[in-house]
């Protein structure tokens, strides 16, 4: 979905296990690393977009994360010109965010990113909190910032581990 100011409503998920550790995952055969995300569908609540996309990306079901919190507000960014699709209208010129960090709670086996026909990734793998801002793509790195701050008081390692 396109709102009228050409943003594509979108959910990013920020999956943590017990450690704090947050996974990071490679775009199929890109250098390109990032949280999983992906567009709400219409009719479609954000969470039932979390739930499908967590699947479609990553292989796990909502029987195997806690919701910890989410972002309060969208979070836009806006994607580079050559990266638009102009030939399409609406024309897309960004992304609106809601985040979502989960907890794993199951097995970290249960991680699967070759369920979908065209996976979106090809490896993950777990990162220190912050290590997200140094690395991501330079269009999403404000967004990422504002989310990772906002949740940040929702990851604290000793609390994680008392919930699994």
């Amino acid at each position: 979905m396109i709102d009228q100011n050409g943003f594509r409503s979108n959910i990013g998920i920020i999956l943590s296990n017990s450690d704090g550790g947050l996974l990071w995952a490679r775009r199929a055969g890109q250098d390109a690393w990032q949280f999983p995300q992906g567009g709400v569908e219409s009719r479609e609540s954000l969470e039932e977009a979390l739930y499908r996309e967590l699947g479609e990306e990553v292989g796990l079901k909502k029987q195997h994360v806690k919701i910890l919190a989410r972002t309060n507000k969208w979070l836009r960014y806006r994607l580079p010109r050559n990266l638009q699709r102009h030939d399409k209208k609406p024309v897309c010129i960004g992304q609106k965010q809601i985040w979502y960090l989960l907890l794993l709670t199951a097995s970290e086996k249960k991680v699967d990113l070759e369920l979908s026909e065209e996976p979106e990734f090809d490896q993950w793998r777990w990162v220190d909190y912050w290590y997200p801002l140094k690395e991501v793509v330079a269009f999403k790195r404000n967004v990422y910032k504002q989310a990772l701050v906002e949740l940040e008081p929702y990851v604290q390692g000793d609390n994680l581990r008392d919930i699994v």
